[in-house]
């Protein structure tokens, strides 16, 4: 990217032009704003995909200072990440626009927008001497340069706008509050995807090969994509069917950026699953998206093929039929939110005796005088402080449980502020100071119960639905216990799967939580209640705080990692579209 001038009239490309722009496929994990390497290893190694959405940021300025004699300034942007520990990572970098004070960059700068954690950006504005105008932008000493101002904001305030635009008011390095105008800064921020089309595949297959010696095979399909090196990517694969060589699988749906054109070639492999990870392959096949089609309109199946050692090619009875394709236009979690739906935020902390006396340094309710935080603490603030930009009120309601109240009886939801007909707190000092002076008022006492928490919140979820609301609740319950009630729970959570509604987990302490794990269904197996009914999704996160201090990731990272795609399941469900488009349904209570 050389050095190259425009000779178009004000507000046009100087320096450095645009940029390469990454997908959501090849985005790389080292430049700014880019995934966490440990987060993302933390992910993989519970089979989760968290959301990692690649957006560009489009920046225009207005009334800048101008800083040269006899010319306007020729002004470049710069824009950084605020790393936790204080550190700024540059992100990119627009082109020289030359000879402006209103300028519109044309080179998008990109970052990758992550749901689970807060990303303050901090802007800056340079007026570029001429004498570097032959330097690419990047090259550039940004000490050599002539500073105009700069903004800060966080990235959520971006998304969450209609507009995805938000208008800062530029100041000087030692901060907003000085008298003079430095002008503005205006960014809006768009999704890099190539397409939203999406589409729907059931998979049958008949005649498999048998590989197991005592019982049939248990058979899986797994699908990838060909890369340019001739290589193969997989995207997805089916679930297992035990014991059946006619296997006919839940639908799949695949998306544009993960097969990157209808006539892009796919490998299907069926394998026989083996608990020990040697999944022995039954049969292959290679077929596009369009040829995929053609299949289920023709009704017509395709047979497998398994190549020997010695590059044999055998044709098998097997075959693979595709009995639905629906392809579709879907929405990104990002189009609901910049068009008006709203996260609420709700939390429930556990009072149970087993977290011994809030007064003694060795208890988990301990307030460490020093301002160190306790482990609800911080749950609260860290979780918190991520949803709170989502929820345009920021008034949480805020209960406790297993607690004895001033009155003597134990109550397994009760209001942190201590007023029987007020359970809302306003914003996350509100709940942090309900939570102090709830443990100065209630006593500890016990049992552990979700079950009342759990309904409580979807009277709520429920309530809001009758009132066209689009609103989607998140509870967090943090404990230090083993549940007392959890088939009434389970109960509770699978009545609430219905219901715009998820569950959010912290477990503190060194206490047994594996009926948490059986809460949160990672393990495929969805809650039952003890009517045999079962849940329609799966709407509870849970994570260990102890786990998470141990490696690099932290709680909320882990805790939220699910969020984006609860959500997407339950408005996707019901065919509820984003709100600002045309004939689309703008409630959470549509059905499908």
């Amino acid at each position: 990217m050389g050095g190259c001038f425009s000779d178009l009239e004000g507000g046009k490309e100087g320096i450095g032009g645009e940029q390469a722009r990454p997908t959501e496929l090849n985005a790389p994990t080292n430049s700014g704003g880019g995934p966490n390497d440990a987060v993302d290893l933390f992910y993989r190694s519970r089979s989760l995909l968290p959301l990692f959405t690649q957006l560009e940021l489009s920046l225009v300025g207005s009334n800048l200072r101008d800083r040269d004699i006899t010319s306007k300034s020729d002004p470049m942007a710069v824009v950084f990440l605020k790393k936790s520990d204080g550190r700024l990572e540059e992100v990119g970098r627009t082109e020289v626009i030359l000879n402006t004070l209103n300028p519109t960059w044309i080179s998008k700068v990109t970052v990758t927008y992550q749901f689970e954690i807060v990303q303050p950006l901090i802007f800056h504005l340079y007026d570029v001497d001429t004498k570097y105008h032959h330097i690419p932008v990047k090259m550039l000493n940004l000490k050599d340069q002539d500073f105009l101002g700069e903004s800060s904001c966080v990235l959520s305030e971006i998304v969450t706008k209609q507009s995805r635009s938000l208008t800062l008011n530029l100041h000087n390095k030692d901060g907003p509050g000085g008298s003079r105008n430095l002008g503005s800064l205006t960014v809006h921020a768009e999704e890099s995807i190539a397409s939203r089309s999406v589409v729907d595949v059931v998979f049958r297959c008949t005649n498999l090969d048998n590989k197991d010696l005592f019982s049939k095979s248990d058979p899986f399909l797994r699908i990838s994509r060909i890369v340019e090196s001739g290589g193969s990517v997989p995207i997805c694969k089916t679930e297992v069917m035990d014991n059946n060589l006619n296997p006919i699988w839940k639908p799949l749906s695949l998306n544009m950026q993960q097969f990157g054109s209808k006539d892009n070639p796919l490998i299907i492999e069926c394998f026989d699953f083996n608990s020990n990870g040697n999944h022995v392959l039954i049969g292959k096949l290679q077929k596009s998206v369009a040829q995929l089609e053609e299949l289920y309109q023709e009704r017509t199946g395709v047979n497998f093929v398994l190549t020997s050692n010695s590059g044999h090619e055998k044709v098998l009875k097997g075959q693979l039929f595709v009995d639905r394709f629906h392809e579709k236009e879907q929405f990104s979690f990002l189009d609901y939110i910049s068009s008006g739906f709203e996260l609420n935020f709700m939390v429930a902390v556990d009072f149970t005796a087993s977290n011994k006396n809030p007064r003694q340094p060795d208890s988990l309710h301990y307030i460490d005088p020093s301002g160190r935080l306790n482990s609800y603490q911080r749950a609260i603030i860290e979780v918190g402080e991520v949803i709170q930009f989502y929820d345009t009120d920021k008034r949480f309601p805020a209960w406790g449980f297993g607690g004895r109240k001033p009155d003597g009886t134990v109550s397994h939801c009760f209001n942190l502020s201590g007023n029987e007909t007020e359970f809302e707190v306003g914003g996350i000092e509100g709940i942090m100071t309900a939570y102090a002076s709830a443990l100065r008022n209630v006593s500890l006492s016990g049992p552990t119960l979700f079950g009342q928490v759990v309904d409580r919140a979807a009277q709520i979820a429920g309530h809001s639905l009758s009132y066209q609301e689009n609103k989607y609740y998140v509870l967090l319950i943090i404990t230090d216990g083993v549940l007392s009630d959890l088939q009434e729970t389970k109960n509770a959570l699978v009545k609430a799967s219905d219901l715009p509604l998820s569950v959010l987990i912290v477990g503190v302490g060194d206490a047994d939580f594996s009926q948490m794990e059986i809460l949160d269904a990672d393990n495929g197996n969805r809650l039952e209640s003890s009517t045999g009914r079962m849940a329609t999704r799966d709407i509870v996160q849970f994570v260990p705080m102890r786990e998470v201090q141990r490696g690099e990731v932290s709680v909320v990272q882990a805790l939220l990692e699910e969020l984006p795609g609860q959500f997407l399941s339950y408005v996707r469900s019901r065919d509820i579209k984003p709100c600002n488009l045309p004939g689309a349904h703008a409630s959470l209570s549509k059905s499908n």
